[in-house]
């Protein structure tokens, strides 16, 4: 059985993330999207937020009922061990991403063997990202078309505690 494991902060989810969701769960047997947290990034959702936004947008795709959600409590390697991957899924918007993405790649391949494969991003999604909705939101602009049912409210609610 071949187990790959999506992972990212997902602060929020996006369709983008989503698309790329879908698309690993058909090469691969299980996939589990790993809620990390990244200490480079300050976060406006929780993390408990946020597996709970990843849960609940794969609850509207059926076709995504098989995938499992958990939070990376710490090196994406262990993860990786502890849930038997052989594979890490990235997506890729373009050239930055995966500038960015290969060290941690070859790194990750160093510390355990865990292969990581790139899918780019479907082009309608390609200038999604997490900031960017975040950006958005925080200026009273319109997020719904960029991310999953429930996530633009969460996203205005942290927003407006935050202010």
């Amino acid at each position: 059985m071949s187990i790959a494991v999506c992972p990212g902060s997902f602060d929020p989810i996006t369709l983008g993330h989503l698309d790329v969701v879908r698309r690993a769960a058909r090469l691969f047997d299980v996939v589990v999207v790993g809620v990390a947290r990244n200490a480079s990034k300050s976060a406006l959702l929780t993390p408990q937020e946020r597996v709970d936004l990843v849960r609940g947008a794969l609850a509207e795709d059926a076709d995504l009922a098989s995938v499992q959600v958990e939070e990376v409590p710490g090196l994406l390697v262990d993860f990786c061990r502890q849930v038997g991957a052989s594979a890490v899924v990235k997506g890729l918007r373009g050239g930055a991403d995966f500038d960015g993405e290969q060290p941690m790649a070859l790194m990750n391949r160093h510390l355990s063997g865990v292969e990581t494969v790139f899918l780019p991003a479907e082009q309608r999604y390609a200038h999604v990202a997490s900031s960017l909705v975040k950006d958005i939101a925080r200026h009273g602009g319109p997020i719904e078309d960029l991310v999953p049912p429930g996530a633009a409210e969460a996203v205005r609610a942290a927003v407006a505690h935050r202010a």
